[in-house]
């Protein structure tokens, strides 16, 4: 596991304890629950995006190296 999937899990569980505390407990407030509920959703999909541009970037590498080869390929004829 990467530090950013470990970050998310614990922002999961704190979210899912504070709730719980507002349900149960009524100790925070509703708006505090909902900024730590939006923390850990957009944390997520911060997450969710930076691995895709990582993969959109592997995938520009390797269409690269394929464009070359089939420059090579047409130039031997």
């Amino acid at each position: 596991m990467k530090t950013r999937d470990i970050i998310f899990w614990i922002l999961v569980v704190v979210s899912i304890i504070v709730i719980l505390w507002y349900l149960f407990g009524k100790s925070p407030t509703f708006e505090q629950t909902i900024l730590i509920l939006i923390v850990t959703i957009v944390f997520g999909i911060g997450t969710k995006v930076a691995i895709i541009g990582e993969k959109i970037n592997s995938i520009e590498k390797r269409f690269g190296v394929l464009a070359k080869d089939f420059r090579e390929h047409l130039n031997k004829k």
